[in-house]
């Protein structure tokens, strides 16, 4: 695939690691400009080279619907030919040589060891039925790429709004996930992992490197990954592998960044909880 664009989700609440996801980017010789999916009316001045991405028409139809803000970023699916990314990940290799001989939607997370947050008792079955090996084809949707529209807006609506997919592409009350992961099934696209053979690329989770020699899993250049995904992992400075992120951040920055980091854990920590104990429900009934 040949992308030409990187695609992210934000507002003013996550600038801070989007402006370091930015840096990243340009760091690793990658110039191809940045849209960003206003998460909310809360926008800020973008730096060079990156611009607002808007579909009101989308957005007012979610609202209509009763969908949250974060599912503005089903906006992806209407697109081609892009990386999407959320702010908490850095580029550590310029993604375009890495996907150029990819098709497809290409992933590069290990969801497929614990696919637990992908998808909702609703879902489930329809995944089961394609493929006993339907954990392979899952994957976290805070980083993908793809080289096709999936739908067009008329064709998303149409598919978000059956009664047989609704209650996990609109009225999950948690997050994105288990509908796009739904979406993309629908759709038909040819599926693949980095992280499986034959590419076998190592994990692209900042929690999967939890000592200060983590690059000693880099030496394969060719299995090297070319981002790192803090999700749900909190970005932690005693981290050895956090220093990818903070060394693209002023000392203002950073205090800011670890002030309001601790201000919002208590309640990112109950929400994962009821994320995890609805995914386990989902799996234990079906």
């Amino acid at each position: 695939m040949k992308i030409d664009k990187i695609i992210t989700l934000g507002n003013e609440r996550v600038k801070i690691p989007l402006l370091a996801m930015i840096r990243s980017l340009r760091a690793v010789g990658c110039e191809l400009p940045v849209w960003v999916i206003p998460y909310d009316e809360n926008t800020f001045d973008l730096p060079e080279g990156c611009q607002w991405w808007r579909n009101d028409e989308l957005y007012d139809w979610l609202k209509q619907q009763g969908g949250r803000p974060v599912m503005r970023k089903y906006q992806t699916l209407l697109a081609d030919n892009y990386q999407f990314v959320d702010s908490d990940v850095i580029f550590i290799r310029d993604p375009a040589p890495v996907l150029a001989p990819y098709e497809g939607w290409v992933a590069s997370c290990c969801h497929w060891s614990n696919p637990e947050h992908t998808y909702t008792e609703h879902s489930l079955p329809i995944l089961r039925a394609r493929t006993t090996t339907w954990p392979s084809k899952i994957f976290n949707t805070g980083q993908f790429a793809c080289d096709r529209a999936l739908y067009d807006l008329e064709s998303f609506k149409a598919t978000a709004a059956n009664p047989d997919y609704r209650r996990t592409i609109i009225d999950d009350p948690f997050h994105e996930q288990p509908g796009i992961n739904l979406l993309v099934h629908l759709s038909g696209a040819p599926i693949s992992n980095l992280t499986l053979p034959p590419i076998n690329m190592e994990s692209t989770w900042a929690g999967d490197y939890i000592d200060a020699d983590y690059e000693r899993y880099w030496q394969d250049e060719a299995r090297k990954p070319y981002i790192i995904h803090w999700a749900g992992e909190k970005m932690n400075p005693d981290k050895p592998i956090s220093g990818l992120f903070f060394q693209y951040l002023s000392e203002d920055e950073k205090s800011k960044f670890l002030a309001d980091s601790a201000e919002s854990a208590p309640s990112n920590a109950k929400r994962l909880k009821r994320k995890i104990g609805a995914a386990w429900d989902a799996l234990k009934d079906t």
